[in-house]
């Protein structure tokens, strides 16, 4: 028992000590494992031959994980997503398969061995791509859409791939395989339903019990799950959580087929029960743990003897690969509308092998597909490509963005053909909402945009825009600056902000400057600039969430006006006591105990003004404002529309 307790205990901590380190480093999560299992089995030797009984066991994350996977895919989504799912991530995954195949078999290899390489390959790390995608923000971009689509298509082909290989088995490796278990097999029977049945009744046991698992889930996990439920213990709903993708895991094993399929479509059919979140959040972290272990003991297992031994090898392999994958995703972009930085991104992220790579090659060895030695070079193919998709990213970063940056640049600028009461910087989100406003209550707008991407869909949907720096002084001139009355500076960018407020207001203090800031902090530095009107940029639409909060919490709507217009005016009211303590802190620490004592009195006072039950019957109707004075927008309407 001491022995298991010293195991468990180098493992947990090689995983503490890297994986932390590897996120720091950019490195991801995937390959801080790999690097625990490097060192404590190769490099310091602390762990040994148990590595791969411990691999087994954790090769039940892969379980989990697909589970996971199954619960995401909403019918409604797939078919909003079905273009570029099946588009993009079907001619990835079989181009990709075909030409690591066919160069397979140049080089000496059969075609099922080929083959099984090439499915293997044809995947990529969706655990690196995802993470490095919200670690970075790409998440969001064209090109990070396409490699969601793709990996999530890998995802689901990896269910396909496990019924297949057990197909492409060599006979020589099967025969080698039952003599070498004829000796086990007196000691361990393997339970089975369907062992000795005739192939009409292993079809229909197969039929059945794929099903039990589809219907059953449909409409026997809800009283189950709503039964556990009512414990109210959150322990239990975690059993019921585990017994039921155990259960279902043993149910496809006992029938002869992958337990990853059957707890895929019980994922499948559960995602949109209203317990998929609860189920998630159960799973998860058996999945991130017996995933990380299995890395663990995937970087354990590496051979350096075999590395050094075949490193031009491995390392052909793996830069090959890398370059295969690269000019196929590249060939596919034009096809699906990447342009740009965005068809790099989609490329350079899905060019690695991922860690299914891993889970597919232990399970070929175990299928009698690919012979042991073939797969020990393999997998360090697969690591080394994991190791250099971090190398890929900076490249995208420091050389792809900014040659496209340049590119834009040097665009001229548009020829601004005329002028208007309000220039607006900036047509994003936040931009777009403000001239949209504008425009539809008669206000003339000059609307500015340094990506040039971006005025080009403002025309699409004809929003009039036009591509230049707001910061530029000759572009501000030809935008008609001395004759505006303000500017909105919607710019989502924190320097190119500041050197706008700064510059105009020096320049003509006569034009007020209304801008967006990214935090309280920053709104400080825009009004120290001279800026007149400063909005953060997510308070008033937190604030508006939560009134709305109150309201659906049973709150009378006028009364959560009230606490929302309360809040606001105590932050009104102690914005310049703040702003005034902010101001006189040096440089270096703006926020000093001053300022947080000052913040903590006007949290005091919030509560105390949350707690005052107005009761002066004033009207919040429209009606019980005092109208405005006639043609009071006179000043900012164009002479030419009167």
């Amino acid at each position: 028992m001491t022995l298991y307790f010293l195991q468990a205990l180098i493992y947990l901590c090689a995983a503490v000590i890297a994986v932390p380190l590897a996120k720091r480093l950019g490195l991801g999560s995937v390959l801080g494992y790999l690097i625990a299992g490097v060192f404590i089995g190769p490099i310091a030797g602390l762990v040994g031959a148990e590595t791969n009984d411990i691999q087994h066991f954790a090769e039940f994350g892969v379980v989990m994980m697909l589970f996971l996977v199954g619960l995401e895919l909403e019918p409604k989504m797939l078919w909003e997503m079905r273009s570029r799912l099946i588009g993009l991530g079907g001619l990835q995954v079989s181009l990709t398969t075909l030409a690591v195949m066919g160069i397979a078999m140049l080089l000496g290899q059969s075609w099922t061995i080929s083959l099984a390489i090439g499915l293997i390959f044809a995947l990529s790390s969706t655990a690196i791509v995802l993470q490095t995608f919200n670690e970075k923000g790409l998440g969001k971009t064209e090109g990070g859409g396409g490699a969601f689509s793709v990996l999530l298509f890998q995802d689901i082909a990896v269910i396909p791939i496990l019924a297949l290989l057990p197909l492409l088995a060599l006979p020589e490796l099967v025969e080698a395989a039952a003599h070498g278990a004829e000796h086990l097999a007196e000691h361990h029977e393997e339970l089975s339903l369907v062992a000795g049945l005739p192939a009409w009744a292993y079809a229909l046991v197969v039929i059945a019990s794929v099903v039990l698992v589809v219907v059953g889930g449909h409409f026997l996990t809800r009283p189950l799950l709503t039964y556990v439920a009512s414990a109210g213990l959150r322990e239990i709903f975690t059993a019921a959580a585990l017994g039921l993708v155990i259960g279902i895991a043993a149910l496809m094993s006992l029938v002869g087929l992958s337990p990853a399929l059957g707890t895929f479509l019980a994922g499948v059919v559960l995602a949109n029960s209203e317990f998929r979140h609860e189920l998630e959040s159960n799973i998860e972290p058996f999945k991130g743990l017996l995933m990380g272990l299995f890395f663990i003991t995937v970087g354990a297992g590496v051979d350096f003897g075999i590395l050094f031994s075949s490193l031009g090898t491995i390392l052909g392999l793996s830069l090959g690969l890398m370059l295969i994958k690269i000019l196929i995703l590249l060939a596919l972009t034009p096809a699906f509308k990447l342009q740009g930085t965005d068809r790099w991104l989609f490329a350079l992220s899905l060019a690695q092998a991922g860690e299914f790579g891993f889970v597919l090659l232990s399970y070929s060895v175990q299928q009698n597909v690919l012979p042991v030695e073939l797969t020990q070079t393999l997998s360090l193919a697969v690591a080394i490509s994991m190791f250099l998709t971090p190398a890929l990213f900076i490249l995208y970063d420091k050389l792809i963005v900014p040659r496209y940056e340049q590119t834009e640049n040097e665009r001229e600028a548009d020829e601004i053909e005329e002028t208007g009461t309000v220039i607006v910087a900036g047509i994003g989100r936040f931009g777009q909402i403000v001239n949209r406003f504008l425009v539809a209550n008669g206000v003339n707008t000059v609307v500015l945009d340094h990506q040039a991407g971006q005025v080009d869909l403002m025309r699409r949907i004809n929003i009039k825009s036009y591509f230049g720096d707001a910061t530029n002084p000759d572009l501000l001139h030809t935008a008609g600056i001395e004759q505006a009355k303000l500017m909105v500076v919607a710019i989502d960018d924190h320097a190119r902000v500041n050197q706008v407020v700064e510059y105009v207001k020096h320049a003509y203090p006569h034009v007020k400057v209304m801008a967006r800031a990214y935090d309280r902090g920053h709104a400080y530095e825009l009004r120290r600039l001279g800026a007149d009107f400063v909005v953060t940029e997510a308070y008033y639409s937190a604030l508006e969430l939560g009134g709305q909060a109150l309201s659906s919490l049973g709150y009378h709507p006028f009364k959560s006006e009230q606490l929302k217009n309360a809040f606001d005016q105590v932050e009104k009211d102690n914005r310049d006591t703040l702003y005034q303590s902010w101001l006189n802190a040096t440089e270096d620490n703006r926020f000093t105990p001053h300022y947080r004592e000052l913040f903590m009195q006007m949290e005091l006072l919030l509560g105390d003004a949350m707690k005052v039950d107005r009761a002066d019957k004033h009207s919040m109707t429209e009606r019980g404002w005092t109208p405005p004075p006639k043609d009071y927008l006179d000043d900012f309407k164009d002479p030419q529309d009167t």
